[in-house]
């Protein structure tokens, strides 16, 4: 039972010493540092710090991470050596193109997982690191499946709980020129993962286990650090319902290839089937998306109401006062404004007390108001489409 504990703690020890645990950390710094550069262009202010997306990166695919390494451990899954080195090498490469929705697992495993298979089909050998590559442990197919489903349904967990939060507001120009606001998201999770290896000094600790057949009772165990990357663009909705109807989609899409993975257990050529559904699903969600985008008006334009409220400084006057991404400021102080030159003029009709007239989702007007102090914003803190105005400091 110690040699069992000690082979387990060693196993973990190791994702400290893995690579793709400070790479990815480097990756979210940068994509922290252009979201930041590009605000600043747009509207001259950054709206979260520049550590967002590391913290997020360190922080929000740790217990989801957990949580399937449990699952991952009671039912004994396990994986080839040749998987989680080969995983990591396309892990590496895909991060290089820059681009976090490459990073989803349908497309990281899928690939993988296609690879193996033609080193299987042409009994290939590969060496890395001094390590040679086999399929010779055999029985990798319906395992991969079943693992693309789980970190499939992770994904779309992720987007709905973190990815539908503090998106990034931007101004693109509309097909006839015009200015509009648009809601992106850019992540990158570190999900850590607990890979059983077939043929080490790792016994069996319970008569039933493992759940998931293998022809080795001996097991070395590995914590890894894995990346899922996400990438979106929101234009016809509010961010945060928009990216939970899509993780929503991509929850269904992991089910399903889930559900494909373990009938493959049994007929094994359904993995094929289950890893293509994922990747194919990963696909269309997008393609979908973009087809609505082009059929669809803008949300965040202009509005013959007032001012569409683009997005909200975090610790600004106006997130005090419970003002929210997608309402229309209809009057300020008493007067009806219906662009920013008129909402910073009646702004400064008083510069101690500051009462808004509001139009809300639903289309209902409420009364917002708070006392201004000194060292506040003098802007209240609230992102319009029109760019042109430009803030002099950061607020929060």
């Amino acid at each position: 039972m110690e040699d069992g504990l000690l082979q387990i703690l060693f196993g973990i020890g190791k994702f400290f010493l893995h690579p793709l645990l400070y790479l990815g950390l480097f990756y979210a710094i940068y994509l922290g540092y252009i979201r930041v550069k590009r605000e600043r262009k747009d509207f001259h202010i950054r709206v979260q710090d520049g550590w967002f997306e590391a913290r997020t990166y360190l922080a929000k695919g740790f217990i989801p991470g957990v949580l399937l390494s449990v699952v991952i451990f009671l039912i004994g899954f396990h994986v080839s050596l040749s998987f989680v080195i080969l995983s990591g090498f396309v892990i590496l490469l895909f991060g290089l193109l820059l681009k976090p929705g490459l990073l989803s697992p349908a497309f990281t495993i899928g690939f993988t997982f296609f690879f193996l298979f033609a080193m299987d089909a042409f009994q290939w050998e590969l060496s890395i690191l001094n390590i040679t590559l086999s399929t010779n442990d055999g029985g990798f197919l319906s395992e991969i499946a079943l693992l693309i489903g789980f970190m499939v349904i992770v994904e779309g967990w992720l987007i709905q709980r973190n990815g539908s939060k503090h998106t990034s507001p931007k101004i693109i120009r509309s097909r006839r020129g015009l200015k509009v606001g648009i809601h992106e998201s850019k992540r990158i999770w570190l999900v850590p993962l607990l890979f059983l290896i077939p043929e080490g000094s790792f016994s069996s600790p319970f008569d039933f286990w493992p759940v998931v057949p293998v022809g080795s009772e001996t097991f070395s165990v590995l914590l890894v650090p894995y990346w899922i990357g996400f990438s979106q663009q929101i234009r016809i909705s509010l961010p945060k319902e928009g990216l939970r109807a899509i993780g929503r989609q991509v929850i269904f899409v992991g089910f399903i290839a889930t559900v494909f993975g373990v009938v493959s257990f049994s007929y094994p050529m359904l993995s094929i089937v289950a890893v293509l559904f994922a990747m194919v699903g990963r696909i269309v969600i997008p393609i979908v998306q973009r087809f609505q985008n082009n059929t669809y008006p803008y949300y965040f334009s202009k509005n013959e109401r007032g001012i569409v409220v683009l997005d909200i400084i975090p610790g600004s006057p106006a997130e005090k006062m419970g003002i929210q991404i997608g309402e229309i400021i209809k009057t300020v102080n008493g007067i009806s404004v219906a662009n920013e030159q008129e909402y910073y003029a009646a702004l400064q009709r008083n510069r101690a007390f500051c009462k808004l007239e509001v139009i809300d989702e639903q289309g209902e007007n409420r009364l917002v108001n708070r006392a201004l102090y000194e060292g506040e914003h003098h802007e209240l803190g609230v992102i319009f489409i029109d760019a042109e105005k430009q803030w002099d400091t950061d607020a929060g």
